[in-house]
């Protein structure tokens, strides 16, 4: 579904649960599976897709980490659209932008760890060692996606914030992260959009199914689909302490046909009691690369441009019966580690480890009922 204005994506988020994004919410326990997603938690709202929600860190979902059980409603059905990365396309070029403006600084310990990962997805290319590998199996009307992937050169983006699109509530300016520090700006979807073009106009860079941009957010702004209020269940936030707490990240895609990802300064052992990280998983934060900030976006990163791959209008591609994505059916499912507490992790890619979220196969699915890889 192609970009639409805030008042119109008001009344489709009423008509329309489902797609790309993650989320942050609420979780009860399955007896399907160990990961502690909420299955009647909304993965899409409107255009907006691939949400990976958040998950409650006191949930008692136990401590497995082998579950190959995906959490949606699998297989992902096809509908028809076009995918990225197909021969037509070309390779995937993912660009991140990292939007550091005065008053926001972000380490480049953090951007450096990130752009690491992108590098070495694009290095393992073709490969079949990582999650990546899974997109090989899904197509579109114009052809089968290729595990190929490109970076784009990366942006450092020293733009100002806008004037709040969305209100923090005084309750969160404080006591969202975990050194106990909270919200001093709120950007809105739209504002999302206006900044992700802003910088894709000044660098002439393309909007087609071969490019996707991640917006990575600095720490202490908060971001909701919708403007004004918070506090309502009726928007859809980063973790906070109203009823709009949703997600950690998600994608879409706008009228000018660009294909982004909002990618919030990751929220972790937060006294609000939710999480984007693994220690509901794992008893702790896990930092395979001594970067607990980075450590933990590195996970919902993988989720999003996967799940923008083989559904980049976040309508015509693949996903289930909910709405789940690929990322989605398997967030928060990790599967077996390596290496040692605090340092855990599940993938090696280009000789780095990290650890992220498996993705889901239909392929596997139909031969095991399970779906959650780590690899084909």
């Amino acid at each position: 579904m192609l970009a639409i204005g805030t008042a119109a994506l008001l009344s489709a988020a009423a008509l329309t649960a489902g797609g790309g994004a993650a989320n942050a919410t609420s979780v009860q326990k399955s007896a399907s599976t160990s990961s502690c997603a909420n299955l009647d938690s909304q993965s899409r709202v409107g255009r907006l897709g691939g949400v990976v929600h958040a998950t409650a860190v006191n949930a008692d979902c136990g401590r497995s980490t082998t579950s190959d059980a995906a959490i949606g409603t699998p297989p992902l059905i096809w509908n028809g659209g076009p995918v990225m990365g197909t021969r037509s396309t070309g390779p995937v070029v993912v660009t991140p932008i990292f939007w550091n403006p005065s008053g926001h600084w972000m380490s480049g310990d953090y951007k450096s760890i990130l752009k690491t990962y992108l590098r070495d997805v694009s290095a393992d290319s073709g490969r079949r060692s990582n999650v990546f590998s899974t997109l090989n199996e899904y197509y579109g009307s114009n052809g089968h996606i290729r595990y190929r992937v490109a970076m784009g050169s990366p942006v450092n983006d020293t733009g100002p914030l806008p004037a709040d699109g969305c209100t923090v509530d005084p309750t969160d300016n404080v006591n969202i992260y975990a050194d106990k520090s909270g919200y001093d700006a709120c950007l809105d979807d739209d504002q999302i959009i206006a900044e992700t073009e802003r910088v894709v106009t000044a660098r002439g860079l393309p909007r087609d199914f071969a490019h996707i941009y991640v917006l990575f957010l600095p720490k202490h702004v908060e971001s909701c689909f919708f403007g004004g209020d918070t506090t309502t269940a009726d928007n859809f936030c980063t973790i906070n302490h109203q009823p709009s707490a949703a997600y950690c990240a998600y994608h879409s895609f706008t009228t000018t046909n660009a294909v982004y990802a909002n990618m919030p300064f990751p929220v972790y052992s937060s006294p609000v009691g939710y999480t984007c990280g693994t220690e509901k998983d794992f008893g702790s934060i896990q930092t395979p690369n001594g970067n607990p900030d980075a450590d933990v976006q590195v996970s919902p990163t993988s989720h999003e441009i996967m799940e923008a791959i083989t559904d980049p209008d976040t309508t015509t591609g693949w996903y289930d019966s909910n709405g789940y994505e690929n990322g989605d059916e398997c967030a928060y499912v990790f599967g077996s580690t390596r290496g040692h507490s605090g340092r855990l992790y599940n993938q090696v890619i280009n000789e780095h480890r990290y650890l992220t979220q498996e993705e889901f196969s239909n392929n596997d699915f139909a031969r095991t009922g399970g779906g959650c890889l780590q690899h084909t």
